[in-house]
């Protein structure tokens, strides 16, 4: 008896054609996943790129800056009042921004009263000088006269009795000390004089150049550019940028910068991780978020040995400075670049996708499909990049590796290397213990 084959029937067929083959290539230590995605293993060039974003800086620059001398006019805190946009082409002598000056116009009015005590101070010690040493000089002359008189009174007591003409004597000795002490004292008085009007004629003097001081600083809270340029408003420590109403200070005066745009920068910043990677001098692939097409060239100029705390980031990062080599008239300072930096490049390597790398008790392991079999294979790895890890042993060019463990991965026992005298030499950046190749 024949039966007619039904459209269900069909369907199994068709199903179990696919499956056996499949169940029989990894059937018992030969059986697998039920879905098995196999890679081949590669060789050919390998890169290893740490890809990050940054913001294009002008390398050379002219600073725009609060007017200098706050400290001696003592203010500290100033305001913007306004400011020319950012991207204006300004000339030399061009007003950039306005300082307010209601913070400085105390201070001002304060010096100003202080200079007015002071030249009233000097005013009266002047006028008292004047008047004690008058005085002084009439009692001299007066003292002068007194001394005639009691010579005349010494010569007219000779023909005296002894005890006139003695006392006579000794008004005339009195009246010559007396007029010699008046004289010492004026010349004292004279020296006093002069000390008083040195000390408030100092204060004077203070006064008045911290007048200047004040007005010399007020006056440059009109801030002018310092040479022609495009203008490009200062950042703050935390990364803002100072516009209207922003405060500007003495330890950091920074306005605004004039950029020499045929000299650019790309400036970013790498997590700790991947710092150890990156040098000076490695090439570097800069993309423009502003304009996808345009590609430019460029290599590593400096790397920070210190890290920072940059706003919204968990992790501290370390600043890297990518030269532009490219002079790019469309380049402005603030456009967000792409940078991709080529960390190593290996001319000829092996290697295999990272799904495809396990590891267990510190050994590197890859499921190899071998003559029918899934093998629980040992390698050597040299570096890895965002994709793939170089294989420097257990593996060759014609394997092929598991992207996904086996249904069956408990029962496979792990294929060591087999150790040799020499060992392999491994791709910088190697991520395991150095092995020989097996045989």
């Amino acid at each position: 008896m024949r039966f007619l084959p039904t459209r269900r029937h069909r369907i199994a067929a068709a199903v179990l054609t696919l499956v056996l083959p499949s169940a029989w290539l990894l059937g018992g230590e030969r059986r697998g996943t039920d879905t098995v995605i196999v890679a081949p293993v590669k060789r050919g060039p390998f890169t290893v790129v740490v890809t990050t974003a940054g913001e294009l800086r002008a390398r050379q620059f002219v600073q725009v800056t609060a007017p200098p001398g706050g400290q001696q006019a003592g203010v500290f805190q100033m305001k913007i009042s306004s400011i020319v946009p950012e991207g204006t082409v300004v000339k030399q002598g061009d007003v950039v921004a306005e300082l307010d000056r209601t913070t400085v116009a105390p201070k001002l009015q304060e010096v100003s009263l202080a200079l007015q005590k002071a030249e009233a101070q000097y005013e009266q010690a002047m006028l008292d000088s004047t008047l004690n040493l008058s005085t002084a000089r009439e009692n001299i002359r007066t003292m002068e006269l007194g001394l005639e008189e009691k010579r005349l009174a010494k010569e007219q007591a000779v023909y005296e009795a002894p005890t006139v003409k003695r006392q006579a004597e000794i008004d005339y000795e009195k009246a010559q000390r007396a007029l010699a002490q008046a004289k010492a004292d004026y010349e004292t008085k004279t020296e006093q004089a002069k000390a008083k009007m040195r000390e408030v004629g100092a204060e004077v003097s203070r006064q008045r150049g911290l007048l200047k001081a004040v007005q010399d600083f007020m006056a440059g809270f009109t801030i002018k550019a310092p040479a022609p340029g495009m203008v490009i408003y200062a950042k703050e420590w935390n990364g803002k940028k100072r516009t209207t109403g922003s405060q500007v200070n003495a330890w950091d005066p920074g306005v605004a910068q004039l950029p020499d745009l045929t000299h650019m920068e790309s400036v970013t910043y790498v997590n700790e991780i991947d710092v150890r990677k990156v040098a000076v001098g490695q090439p570097v692939g800069i993309t423009l978020d502003a304009d996808p097409t345009k590609r430019l060239t460029g290599k590593v100029t400096s790397v920070a040995n210190v890290g920072e705390q940059r706003p919204n980031a968990d992790a501290k990062v370390f600043e890297v400075k990518v030269q532009v080599e490219q002079s790019d008239s469309t380049l402005r300072p603030g456009m967000t670049t792409g940078n991709a930096i080529e960390t190593l490049k290996v001319a000829d390597a092996l290697f295999v996708p990272l799904e495809a790398l396990g590891s267990e008790g510190g050994v590197s392991f890859v499921y190899k499909q071998a003559r029918g079999r899934v093998v629980k294979q040992e390698v050597g790895t040299g570096a890895v990049n965002d994709d793939e890890v170089i294989i420097v042993s257990g593996l060759g060019v014609d394997d092929r590796v598991l992207l996904s463990p086996p249904a069956n991965h408990e029962r496979l026992t792990l294929v060591r290397l087999r150790a040799a005298g020499a060992s392999v030499a491994t791709a910088p950046g190697d991520t395991s213990k150095q092995a020989s190749i097996k045989d």
